[in-house]
């Protein structure tokens, strides 16, 4: 395998289920930007400077959340966001409102495995932090796969876990923590991609402290 991350993961990650998901949300709504929304700052940056440099037209954004990423997408783009939470979506469909965001065309609340989309309905799929938190991360690809048009692009931004050192055992020690932080600590390439998905792929360690990943992969 490609890209120097090593084998494929054997072990499975214990997935959270849409409720445990919908809860932690809750619980993170009114402090995500303030906490999470600024140790993530430099990684979504990137995904969006990433999405923003495709020609792709239409963008479906997987876990919008608050919608921090909204106001700064190329207005030539037509994006529609996912969530599973109604609180986040709340906070995002106001911060539109309230910067008059005209290229956000939706904001649903959905589960990104089964979405209700027809086939092709996006040149372009981006999914920030939620890899490690659906119940079925390959079922995630398999239905961005689905509804990506062929020939568009599907990017991923999240936590890796390490494949050795220090970080990987402070991973480990964290990920009974999973249900109250809202996502896996321990979770890696492996768990959401298959060889052939990481044989195509554009994988960049992002800084500050290599804490996230952004994966871009080829429909």
């Amino acid at each position: 395998m490609g890209h120097g991350y090593g084998a494929v993961l054997r072990e499975r990650h214990s997935p959270m289920d849409a409720d445990e998901i919908r809860a932690a949300y809750e619980r993170q709504a009114r402090t995500y930007d303030n906490l999470f929304g600024f140790v993530s700052r430099r990684a979504r940056d990137e995904a969006i400077k990433a999405v923003n440099r495709l020609p792709a037209k239409t963008v479906l954004e997987v876990g919008v959340g608050t919608g921090l990423a909204l106001p700064h997408y190329n207005q030539d783009k037509r994006i529609t966001g996912i969530d599973l939470s109604h609180h986040m979506l709340a906070q995002a469909r106001a911060r539109v409102s309230a910067l008059g965001l005209r290229h956000v065309e939706a904001l649903l609340e959905m589960d990104a495995q089964a979405t209700s989309f027809a086939t092709g309905s996006f040149d372009a799929a981006v999914a920030m932090f939620v890899a490690s938190v659906v119940p079925d991360p390959h079922a995630l690809v398999r239905e961005l796969r689905r509804v990506v048009k062929p020939g568009g692009t599907i990017l991923f931004v999240n936590h890796f876990a390490r494949e050795k050192g220090p970080m990987w055992w402070a991973e480990r020690a964290m990920a009974p923590a999973s249900s109250a932080l809202g996502w896996h600590p321990d979770f890696r390439l492996g768990h959401i991609f298959s060889h052939a998905d990481l044989a195509h792929a554009k994988i960049r360690v992002l800084r500050p402290l290599g804490l996230f990943r952004l994966v871009e992969i080829p429909n």
